[in-house]
């Protein structure tokens, strides 16, 4: 390896006719893509402008890229645009909630599985199997990147599942209880400072979560203590969950 190599982040604009409009996509590469034939495991991260240096302001940045050339990370990470103010919710929410609406978190699903991940799997050399692809997100990105593991089992093996909004809706809840066996790993992290629900429905969904699975270590659960539901505690938290989710 290169001393001080580092991985590059680019972007392109892809059409989205799930959702009837386009989608930029931010790709990170790891420091050894262009130096190797390997294939590489893929994560994909909803609220991709937080994730890479395009947030409004430094307070809502993950400040991925510069945490993944910390650990020389050998994965790619794909970056999703979410649908601002007029969008987001209802792309990232499985169910309608009575005051928030959303609800259409299956058609945004269905841009990942069936135009974006077929795109990426093309145009770069990622390992496509489940085992090797990771889906991510905080809140809303939180709960769908949740939904999708259970409604995907067969494309997503893992999830990141940062202060997800189980809240939003019950049915979440009564979905996990009509599935079987869960082959894939969930990392599920809250802070203890967030809504008053949040730590308490975390832990319901990992006591369910246990239930399903062959081995109990396919669920890790981390509760910050002071915590709260912003990009500083995710940003925090962002290398342990990568590394474990990464590093099976």
């Amino acid at each position: 390896m290169k001393k001080h190599a580092k991985g590059t982040v680019t972007e392109f604009t892809i059409e989205a006719p799930q959702l009837g409009r386009e989608k930029t996509i931010w790709v990170y590469l790891p420091y050894n893509y262009n130096e190797s034939e390997d294939r590489f495991p893929v994560i994909y991260m909803h609220d991709g402008q937080n994730v890479f240096d395009h947030a409004e302001s430094q307070k809502r940045e993950w400040h991925v890229e510069e945490k993944l050339n910390d650990l020389h990370s050998e994965a790619i990470i794909i970056g999703i645009e979410h649908g601002g103010s007029t969008h987001r919710i209802d792309e990232m929410t499985p169910y309608k909630n009575e005051k928030y609406g959303g609800g259409h978190a299956d058609d945004y699903l269905a841009f990942i599985t069936d135009t974006l991940k077929p795109y990426v799997d093309m145009h770069y050399r990622t390992l496509p199997d489940k085992e090797t692809t990771t889906i991510f997100g905080s809140s809303v990105g939180g709960l769908i990147s949740f939904y999708a593991l259970l409604k995907f089992p067969d494309m997503f093996g893992n999830a990141g599942v940062f202060s997800p909004s189980f809240w939003f809706s019950e049915e979440i809840f009564k979905l996990i209880e009509t599935v079987g066996l869960i082959e894939g790993r969930i990392y599920l992290m809250a802070g203890d400072h967030e809504s008053t629900a949040m730590v308490p429905d975390l832990e319901h969904m990992e006591q369910l979560l246990l239930e399903r699975v062959n081995h109990k270590e396919q669920v890790y659960k981390k509760i910050v203590h002071g915590g709260h539901h912003n990009e500083k505690l995710w940003r925090k938290e962002f290398k342990e969950a990568y590394l474990w989710l990464i590093n099976k």
